[in-house]
């Protein structure tokens, strides 16, 4: 009982993600000695596409990353969300290479920071580190799968609904989510009028409300029966392949395993 508690208080001492808390307490120790806790506020940028990969960023507790597409249109088309569950910049590549995509910070809180030259030498000392690290990949990999066909095959309505509940189980919050209509237009590729007409059909259904520069769900069960059931098919790939790192209230009890 006593090595279990310890293991317990070992990991409740680690920055507050999923993904480092899943690791032994072997691996973590190889990472310990270099991760930085930094806060964050909203729109921070990470990197900008082209830019050398320098940092791995965890996002901890109700903090959120976005990776945005830049259009020749002019406008950022958000991709996939980023929380507790993962990490954005070279956690999927071996890191030193050129961002893609614009990352910023959706919902400001702390950041663990890691330098990729760490990351890539803990790795390397360790197989089952690399085995965690590419288990996620894969995880993200899936994310951006079903993104994709989320904004080929569902209505407007159906992701509107979609992205409100991932936002809100990464953050954490029962209630409500820091979403603005220009946010949720963004993160959903079309214009602010539009969403804010989805936003009013919801209120007028009383499935939630908005305030300034929030939602408010009223409604939960009536927003998951609007909801496409892609973060369904993501969390349960995340069950099957990471178990106890998606944020569910069975992820945040979890204790760290080899």
């Amino acid at each position: 009982m006593d090595a279990h508690i310890g293991k317990a208080n070992e990991v409740d001492s680690r920055p507050a993600n999923n993904l480092l808390r899943r690791l032994s307490q072997a691996d973590y120790a190889l990472l310990a000695p270099h991760v930085a806790v930094e806060n964050t506020m909203a729109n921070d940028l990470l990197y900008n596409p082209g830019d050398d990969v320098q940092l791995v960023h965890f996002p901890c507790g109700p903090a959120l990353a976005t990776f945005l597409v830049p259009n020749e249109d002019g406008r950022d088309v958000e991709t996939i969300l980023v929380g507790r569950e993962g990490a954005v910049g070279g956690i999927v590549s071996e890191g030193f290479l050129p961002a893609y995509t614009r990352i910023c910070v959706k919902f400001g809180g702390p950041f663990a920071r890691v330098n990729v030259a760490k990351v890539e030498a803990a790795k390397q000392r360790s197989p089952s580190l690399r085995h965690i690290f590419a288990r996620y990949a894969d995880c993200m990999l899936a994310q951006i799968f079903q993104s994709t066909a989320c904004n080929a095959i569902h209505s407007i309505e159906q992701r509107t609904a979609k992205w409100i509940l991932a936002a809100m189980e990464r953050t954490g919050d029962e209630n409500s989510v820091p979403l603005t209509h220009e946010q949720l237009a963004t993160l959903l590729g079309v214009g602010r009028s539009y969403t804010s007409r989805v936003l009013q059909s919801f209120r007028a259904e009383g499935v939630l409300e908005t305030r300034r520069g929030s939602i408010l769900v009223r409604n939960r069960d009536g927003l998951r029966l609007r909801a496409c059931l892609c973060n369904d098919a993501v969390k349960l790939h995340f069950e099957e392949v990471l178990r106890g790192v998606y944020p569910t209230a069975e992820a945040s009890s979890s204790p760290a395993r080899g």
